[in-house]
């Protein structure tokens, strides 16, 4: 009898801090029978504005530890790695490893004006280019916000609306793409103020993530959370925003 088969699937996620939580949550609420891990680099918040060998360092730092697990799959959950780093990462290790994008794609299907908002360097990235060009429309446009990760990261459990909407620009959007998953704990907020679809890349990484793991993506969930292990940066911060914030 080959014991492997029946060890279970180790998935690792990585995020520079709170953002990734989102992607974390909603799949493990269809993964009950893996091992997941949640790595995390909350005192070097926000990657957008770290120079290319500054980030590098960073991820490959985080990277060295994830290999350690060896990894089913590994998840990118920030966009600006996946925009920067995921090609190297992938010529590195053997192992697969699933990135977070921008949801140009399913924006864009809806119609009209489209405003993507990014860190800077996901808004400076080729990766993002390259999406628009080959998804996007003539009305896309990338606005970079260097400071939204940020403040949600230091006031996640004390978010003033007002504050963080002025941090947006007052601009007419048709649907508005959350280039960055900090963001996403804002979604509701900012549907108010645009009035139109907000999109997060979140549900198009799930599905690739159970993909890659052969597990059939299902649109009912399961009623509970897998044992998740916290690994580096604030890992009490980082957990009690999963619990108490995402599991409420």
């Amino acid at each position: 009898m080959d014991l492997s088969e029946f060890s279970p699937q180790k998935v690792c996620f990585f995020d520079s801090g709170i953002g990734g939580l989102n992607l974390l949550y909603e799949s493990a609420l269809r993964l009950p029978k893996a091992e997941l891990y949640y790595f995390a680099d909350n005192f070097k918040v926000p990657y957008g504005n770290l120079p290319d060998k500054e980030l590098e360092n960073a991820v490959d730092e985080i990277f060295s530890e994830i290999a350690k697990i060896n990894p089913t799959v590994a998840v990118i959950a920030c966009n600006t790695v996946t925009a920067r780093c995921v090609g190297r990462l992938r010529s590195k290790y053997d192992f697969p490893i699933v990135g977070i994008q921008p949801a140009v794609k399913e924006a864009v299907r809806v119609g009209g004006k489209c405003l993507v908002f990014a860190t800077p360097a996901t808004a400076q990235s080729a990766s993002l280019r390259k999406l628009i060009n080959e998804y996007g429309n003539d009305t896309t446009q990338v606005v970079a916000c260097p400071h939204f990760a940020q403040f949600v990261e230091q006031n996640i459990f004390n978010l003033n609306e007002e504050e963080l909407m002025g941090l947006l620009p007052d601009l007419k959007a048709d649907t508005v793409v959350l280039g960055c998953t900090h963001y996403i704990f804002v979604k509701e907020a900012v549907q108010k103020k645009y009035g139109c679809p907000v999109f997060t890349g979140v549900e198009g990484t799930v599905r690739r993530i159970l993909n890659v793991l052969g597990v059939e993506y299902q649109p009912q969930i399961v009623p509970f959370i897998p044992k998740i292990s916290f690994v580096g940066g604030d890992e009490e911060k980082n957990k009690r925003v999963f619990y108490e914030v995402l599991c409420r």
